[in-house]
C-alpha cells in the first residue's frame, strides 16, 4: 500500500508549469515539443528530487503587493537611470561597498523575497544570506557619496517592509518592529473616531 505523499509530487503543478515556462524560455522557441519535453522533464526533476515545502502563515494582503510591485518598478527605474548615469560618466569610478543588513524579520520567505527584491535593482547584488541571522550582506555600486551606505541600508529595510505588509501577518509587522500598514492605521483610526 502506498504512503498518503507517493503522490505528492502531483500536487506540485505550479511549480512544473513555471519549470516549464522556464524551459522553454531557455531553448527561444515556443513549440509544442519543447513544450512537452519541459513537462515531462519538470515533473521527472520533482519526482526524483522533491523541493521542500516553504511554510507559509502569514496573509496575503492584495494592496500591499500592488503597492510591493509599484514601489519595486520605481525602484528599478531609478536604479536604472543611476547606473546609466555612471556608466556615461567619463573619468568617475564608482567605488563600490559591501554592507551588512540585519533583517528585521525572522521568516526564511520574508529573507529570501528581499534579497531576490534587492538583486533585481540594477546596481546591487545579493553577495551572501544567512538565514540563521537574518543577516543579508549586499554590494552596492557606488558608495563614495557621503551617506551612501546607510541610503542603500535604508532601501533594503524599505523593501523587507513593503516584502511584510504585502506577505506578514499583523503580529509579524509589530514584531519586526515596523509601523502598520499604513491603509489598515487609517481604516482603524476612522473605527475608533466612529464608536466615540
Amino acid at each position: 500500500m502506498r504512503s498518503p505523499d507517493a503522490y505528492d509530487w502531483l500536487r506540485r503543478w505550479p511549480m512544473a508549469v513555471w519549470m516549464t515556462i522556464v524551459w522553454v524560455l531557455l531553448w527561444g522557441n515556443l513549440t509544442v515539443a519543447n513544450v512537452i519535453t519541459g513537462v515531462v522533464i519538470s515533473f521527472g526533476l520533482l519526482r526524483v528530487m522533491p523541493m521542500p515545502r516553504v511554510g507559509f502563515d502569514g496573509h496575503v494582503s492584495v494592496i500591499g503587493t500592488l503597492m510591493l510591485l509599484g514601489r519595486l518598478l520605481v525602484d528599478i527605474v531609478r536604479a536604472s537611470i543611476n547606473v546609466a548615469a555612471h556608466a556615461l560618466r567619463f573619468g568617475h569610478y564608482p567605488k563600490g561597498a559591501v554592507m551588512r543588513v540585519k533583517l528585521a524579520s525572522t521568516s526564511d520567505l520574508v529573507l529570501t523575497l528581499t534579497a531576490e527584491l534587492t538583486v533585481i535593482v540594477p546596481g546591487s547584488i545579493v553577495v551572501e544570506a544567512h538565514r540563521l541571522t537574518g543577516m543579508l550582506y549586499v554590494h552596492v555600486l557606488d558608495a563614495s557619496a557621503p551617506g551612501a551606505v546607510e541610503k542603500a541600508r535604508r532601501g533594503v529595510l524599505e523593501q523587507e517592509k513593503w516584502v511584510m505588509y504585502a506577505l506578514s501577518k499583523d503580529e509579524d509587522i509589530a514584531e519586526a518592529g515596523y509601523p502598520p500598514r499604513p491603509w489598515r492605521r487609517r481604516a482603524r483610526q476612522q473605527a475608533a473616531r466612529s464608536e466615540q
